[in-house]
């Protein structure tokens, strides 16, 4: 099984493009890659990291598996979302939850460097070198574009290190941001990472 965004293949200090960033983070299915989340919320006393694994056994299935510090296994496949804990699962469409559908949609399109499929649900703006990068996804979608405002991938070579999504600046979640470290960032991740060591980690910055 090929491993997602594996070692970052250092490239030229070359202005990088969208299409130059989609055919480096090109992979087949099956794969995976771990993942570290940091939830920052209201309704939080302090954030939640959480850990687990990307999955994508075949073209159009999405597995998102948690880990620590607890289990729970999503699945995204077909419209549908099943998300099973505790040995009970339940099923929705993915219209009631766009953020999820708008992951699927942007790794399947990421994972196949299929541009054209990108282009059809967000606008696209790659800033930075091909040593350093960052791509900025904005949803054309107006449910999802309700609940997020814009994705922030940021990269080092052919390694995808880090998402970034922000809530809009109006609405139950305004202004908050949910980071995921991916690949060799999140192996790297400590325990204890807080959300300023988060945002530097996740931002390629000291």
């Amino acid at each position: 099984m090929a491993v997602l965004f594996g070692s970052a293949a250092w490239a030229a200090a070359d202005t990088a493009t969208t299409s130059w960033v989609l055919s480096k983070l090109a992979r087949p299915a099956p794969m995976r890659t771990s993942f570290v989340e940091l939830r920052g919320s209201k309704l939080l006393k302090q954030p939640l990291q959480v850990s687990g694994e990307y999955r994508r056994p075949d073209q159009d299935t999405f597995v998102r598996d948690v880990r620590t510090p607890y289990l729970e296994v999503t699945t995204i496949r077909d419209g549908q979302a099943t998300v099973t804990r505790a040995g009970k699962s339940r099923t929705f469409s993915l219209s009631r939850a766009p953020e999820l559908a708008g992951l699927q949609s942007s790794f399947g399109a990421l994972l196949s460097g299929d541009r054209a499929q990108l282009q059809r649900h967000y606008t696209l703006r790659t800033d930075g070198t091909q040593t350093q990068w960052q791509m900025t996804l904005v949803p054309k979608d107006k449910a999802m574009a309700a609940r997020v405002r814009d994705i922030q991938l940021y990269g080092r070579g052919s390694e995808l290190r880090c998402i970034e999504t922000r809530a809009p600046a109006s609405g139950k979640a305004a202004g908050e941001v949910q980071r995921t470290l991916l690949a060799t960032a999140a192996r790297s991740a400590p325990a204890d990472l807080g959300m300023e060591g988060m945002e530097a980690l996740c931002q390629g910055r000291p």
